[in-house]
Order: structure tokens, then C-alpha cells, then sequence
């Protein structure tokens, strides 16, 4: 199915949502406890559902031919039955719609959870302040 190694198209913007929900709690706590923060920011509702629509087409391709997913990730599996059961139920409201555009119109709606483990997405957070520290150090050392 997705080929290891391959490149996540909406890395940009999944970890711009994942830095929105992490600032959102920051915010909220006396005490910053990374690895607390990062198992609530992972329960929190995303922008969207963060798979490509081919992705998201495929898999529900497959589901409908009585793949039951049981070699995917406990997190990964749950996602895309929750993209499924959607697309089962706009599938019954636009029978003639194709199983792509289905899966555009599910991936782009609010999903309940990032569907990362808290480990995955405190290396997503420290990844990205690592980056955006090494950024504002190269302008500050740039105005000097």
C-alpha cells in the first residue's frame, strides 16, 4: 500500500496544527510537563484528517473488499475506520459520487484526534522548536 520511506505531502500543515494544540495547553498549564502536554495535544480535535485523499481512497477501497486493516498500528487503523464509517455514510447520500472524491470530502472535515501516539508527537514538537530555535538564532546572528 504506501511505500516506506515515502514523503508525508502535509507535513507543513499537520505540524502547524499539532504546534496550535500544543501552544493551546501550554497555555492552560502552571507546570510544563512535556510528556502530559503531548498526551492531551494527541486527544485533541485536528484541522483535519491528516492522509492524502489517494491515501484515504485506497484504503477505503480495501476496506470495502473485506480488508479488515489488522497489520496497521492500533492509531492508524482507528483512523481510517472512522474515515471509513464517514465515507460509508456520504456514500449512502451520493451513491454516483467516486470513492476519490469521497475520500477528499472525509480527509478535509475536523477529526476528532491527531491519531499519533504521545512519543510521536513529542518528537514532532521538540523536531519543530528545534528547528524554529536554529531559525531564530540565524537572524538574530544575521542582525548583528
Amino acid at each position: 500500500m504506501k511505500y516506506h520511506g515515502s514523503k508525508f505531502e502535509f507535513e507543513q500543515q499537520r505540524n502547524e496544527d499539532l504546534m496550535r494544540a500544543y501552544h493551546k495547553l501550554a497555555g492552560e498549564v502552571r507546570h510544563l510537563s512535556l510528556d502530559r502536554i503531548c498526551k492531551q495535544v494527541v486527544n485533541m480535535p485536528a484541522q483535519r484528517f491528516w492522509v492524502s485523499e489517494e491515501r484515504a481512497a485506497v484504503v477505503i477501497a480495501a476496506i470495502m473488499n473485506g480488508d479488515d486493516l489488522s497489520y496497521m498500528r492500533t492509531n492508524k487503523r482507528e483512523m481510517f475506520m472512522e474515515i471509513y464509517k464517514r465515507a460509508m455514510a456520504i456514500r449512502r447520500r451520493m451513491p454516483n459520487t467516486s470513492i476519490l472524491q469521497i475520500a477528499s470530502i472525509v480527509v478535509n472535515q475536523k477529526a476528532p484526534k491527531f491519531y499519533l501516539t504521545p512519543g510521536s508527537a513529542k518528537v514532532y514538537i521538540c523536531s519543530i522548536k528545534k528547528i524554529w530555535y536554529k531559525q531564530r538564532k540565524q537572524k538574530i546572528l544575521h542582525l548583528e
